[in-house]
């Protein structure tokens, strides 16, 4: 049976194309979570007014990747240690958070910040918050495969990024 999670970390399109490049992530969905407006646009969400993170839903086979490693991944794939922003996007739409469904989800992502800040230099700021999902607009769906490899700021953002999901969790890539 399927299991879903939200993170935010950064850019929803470049968080997007690390988890779809996951063996037993069955499903990617960008939107919008954590803030105070119902039904935000992304052009609200980009004044950083809303309160809303840009993030991602996934739903995944628990039997293939489990949300340990799903939260690995996010740790690993984006920089815990910037507050309210990944690289040159600034702002609290950019926050780095685990927005968990569950409270086994919440303890996960304790766990998983623990994980990450004994392995790492730096501390993570990552929070775990509560909020209700809303889709992003359809053209923010499955960016990366479409637009997003025509867009140079896509091109020079997620290649990193899928490049560390490989090097550290190789077993749970698509080929």
């Amino acid at each position: 049976m399927s299991e879903t999670t939200i993170v935010a970390g950064g850019c929803f399109w470049c968080t997007e194309a690390v988890f779809n490049d996951v063996i037993g992530v069955e499903s990617v969905e960008s939107g919008y979570i954590g803030g105070n407006v119902p039904d935000p646009t992304y052009k609200q969400v980009c004044t950083g007014a809303t309160g809303h993170a840009e993030g991602v839903k996934i739903t995944f086979d628990p039997d293939t990747v489990t949300l340990p490693e799903i939260y690995d991944m996010f740790m690993g794939t984006h920089d815990p240690t910037q507050l309210n922003r990944q690289g040159n996007d600034v702002g609290t739409q950019y926050r780095s958070a685990f927005f968990p469904q569950s409270d086994e989800q919440k303890a996960e992502a304790e766990a998983a910040i623990r994980r990450w800040n004994e392995s790492h230099d730096g501390e993570a700021v990552t929070t775990i918050e509560e909020g209700k999902w809303y889709p992003a607009e359809d053209y923010h769906q499955e960016y990366w495969d479409g637009e997003g490899q025509r867009n140079p700021y896509c091109m020079a953002v997620i290649p990193p990024k899928l490049m560390k999901l490989r090097k550290s969790f190789a077993d749970k890539v698509k080929s």
